[in-house]
Order: structure tokens, then C-alpha cells, then sequence
């Protein structure tokens, strides 16, 4: 008999992020919101966000009866074990990832409304509150590809045995996860066969972190901006997109 396998939903506020209002999220054992994306998904049972993330903006208390909220007292250690802020990229789409791969030990993690692509002009709807702010292509020396961190946060699921893919219906992703549908997942079973990236060509990447050292325990990396270089952080990102093609779904 296979067992229930656990699977983790997390939520932006990419557009399709509302497509999840009409979803039965039961087989999920969490559904996380990032930010404002609880006002997409009604069913979610776990809130993320940044220090920097406004009290306005927060769910009211009776929103959060029941509920699990995640801040950076809970998400910056679990991050830590995964090499950092630095390595892992500065935008909360990666930061709860890597936390619920870290507290949550899944055998899926799902990602829907996290696909950092904002086409929109300005003061143009981009999200389903409005006009967001296009935090992730910021100019920040952690987030110079955002496929490179994509494929970095695989590659160390995959060596959890946890699959990762995406459920976006969007055209464009800057995630380079496997897409999904939401029906194939919810009856899914067993872990989808996956490629798993060739170890030295992970264990070359990791090396090149470890190597420069590039470690803010805080997790306000921000602060100390000044120490890293754009280069040396641009070839790390070079090496994790090397596991691009070792990364596919079978």
C-alpha cells in the first residue's frame, strides 16, 4: 500500500494565484500564503512574510484564528541551513520554499502565483490587488537569475527526496520547475520520476559557496551588501544553471 504522500502548496500573488479559490486544497497538509496572496486563497492554513511587510496588510485576528504565521524568528535559521540568503536569492518566493522544505520535511512542494513576471506597464493591474511592486527584480546582487535560484532550491530538494513543480497556467515563469496541473497533483500517489542533477555538478556549486563565504546569520544580507560581488555571485548562478537539463521531469 503507498502511503499519503505529503504535499505543500505554496502561493503567490502572480494572477493565477485566484485559481486556487476554487481548488479543494485538502490534499495539501499546508497551504502556504505568501504576503497578500491570503486574500487569493481562502483555504490557506499558513501565512509567510517579511519584517518589512505592512500592518495593513496583515489578516485580522479573527482571519488568523486557527492559522500558522511564519516570520523571520522561525525562517531565517531554517534558510541558514540551506546555505543562506546570499545563495538562495532575497525574495520571499525562495525564502518559503526553503522553509518548508526545511520544518515541513515534504515529499512535493507546489508552487502557484510565484512566477516573478511582471509584464504589465505602469499602473496597470499585476496582480489580482492591483498594481504590485516587482520585488523580485529589483536591483539586488542575490536575484541576478532568478532561474539560477530556482534550480538551485531543486536541486537541494531533490537531494531531500522532495519533488518540486509548478502549477502556473501562466505563459511565462521564471521558475524552471516542472509544470503540473492542479488535478494531476491532487491525485498523485507516489513522487513523480524525476532526473535528479548530477552530484558533482551540485557538489561544484556548493563548493564555490562555501568557498567565498558569503554568510550574513542574521539573514539581513542587505546590511552588508557592500562585501559581495555581483561577478562572483554571477558565475555561482552559472554553475546552478548547469543542472538545467538534469533537472526534468521524466
Amino acid at each position: 500500500m503507498v502511503s499519503s504522500l505529503n504535499k505543500v502548496l505554496i502561493v503567490g500573488s502572480a494572477p493565477d494565484a485566484v485559481r486556487t479559490a476554487e481548488w479543494d486544497t485538502s490534499c495539501f497538509t499546508h497551504t502556504i500564503v505568501i504576503n497578500n496572496a491570503w486574500k487569493a486563497c481562502p483555504s490557506w492554513n499558513c501565512l509567510i512574510y517579511p519584517e518589512d511587510f505592512p500592518l495593513d496588510r496583515h489578516p485580522s485576528a479573527l482571519d488568523l484564528l486557527g492559522k500558522r504565521v511564519v516570520t523571520a524568528e522561525e525562517f531565517v535559521p531554517v534558510q541558514n541551513r540551506f546555505g543562506g540568503f546570499v545563495y538562495a536569492g532575497g525574495t520571499m518566493c525562495y525564502t518559503a520554499g526553503y522553509w518548508a522544505l526545511g520544518a515541513l520535511k515534504p515529499d512535493v512542494i507546489a508552487y502557484i502565483g510565484c512566477d516573478m513576471v511582471y509584464e504589465a506597464k505602469p499602473g496597470q493591474t499585476t496582480h489580482f490587488y492591483g498594481a504590485g511592486t516587482a520585488d523580485p527584480l529589483r536591483y539586488d546582487v542575490t536575484l541576478q537569475s532568478l532561474e539560477a535560484k530556482s534550480l538551485r532550491f531543486q536541486a537541494l530538494a531533490n537531494h531531500q527526496g522532495c519533488a518540486v513543480v509548478n502549477l502556473s497556467a501562466l505563459e511565462s515563469s521564471r521558475l524552471c520547475f516542472p509544470r503540473m496541473s492542479f488535478e494531476d497533483l491532487a491525485s498523485m500517489t507516489q513522487s513523480p520520476n524525476h532526473g535528479a542533477p548530477h552530484a558533482l555538478t551540485v557538489q561544484t556549486a556548493l563548493r564555490a559557496e562555501a568557498d567565498v563565504g558569503y554568510w550574513v546569520e542574521s539573514g539581513r544580507y542587505w546590511e552588508e551588501h557592500d562585501r559581495f560581488d555581483r561577478q562572483t555571485l554571477r558565475d555561482i548562478d552559472t554553475l546552478w544553471l548547469a543542472t538545467a537539463p538534469e533537472l526534468a521531469l521524466a
